[in-house]
């Protein structure tokens, strides 16, 4: 089997489009929660904190001298990635648990009994014929 065609036929099927169709959804999803983040959660934090924007928040290792720029230890980025990150894992812990909950109910619902075999219905009939009498 040549290479090409042995990439072809594990390419196509359907677990592997469906996970770069869940990879391309969660790179979106992600971009939405960094901005919900950084425009919308991190400001009114850093009010309540007394006015502290966290994209500043750094520590100085080195200074800046002429065209070397200062060496710094961005902490403030790392809080915000690290909001991120849990705001993401919150929401894919809540959509995994609703699935899960879908999937039980599934589960519970309870089997239609199966139909009786047509001697068993031929004789009920003849047993409620006979009680009639």
């Amino acid at each position: 089997m040549s290479m090409v065609k042995e990439f072809r036929e594990f390419a196509m099927r359907g677990n592997v489009v469906d996970m770069a169709v869940g990879i391309v959804i969660g790179a979106a999803f992600g971009k939405i929660v960094t901005s919900f983040v950084n425009d919308v959660l991190m400001p009114p934090i850093g009010i309540a904190l007394g006015g502290v924007d966290f994209s500043d928040l750094v520590v100085t290792l080195k200074e800046a001298s002429g065209d070397v720029a200062a060496v710094t230890v961005n902490y403030g980025s790392f809080i915000q990635t690290v909001i991120d990150f849990i705001i993401i894992a919150f929401a894919i812990f809540m959509v995994v648990k609703a699935m899960n909950s879908l999937k039980k109910k599934e589960e519970e619902k309870p089997a239609a009994p199966p139909a009786p075999p047509a001697d068993v219905v031929l004789l009920t009939e003849i047993r409620d014929l006979l009680k009639k009498d």
